[in-house]
């Protein structure tokens, strides 16, 4: 996926950006999203993921390798 296609892909965006959050420990409800939108869905497994990585031990750039694969 080249970088352009990724910056349009606004679900795999929220994704990343709900993991980031999530994996700096931060609370949920910081969600940008409104309900029930596939954004916020897609944030919201992003967020989960980065709080399993957060719990697990996997934080900042060592992180991001688990965010993208």
């Amino acid at each position: 996926m080249t970088m352009k296609r990724a910056k349009r892909d606004k679900n795999a965006r929220a994704r990343l950006k709900g993991y980031q959050m999530g994996n700096k420990g931060r609370s949920k409800d910081l969600c940008p999203f409104q309900e029930n939108t596939p954004a916020r869905e897609a944030w919201m497994v992003g967020w989960r993921l980065g709080r399993e990585d957060l719990w697990s031990g996997y934080s900042g750039i060592s992180a991001l390798g688990q965010a993208v694969g």
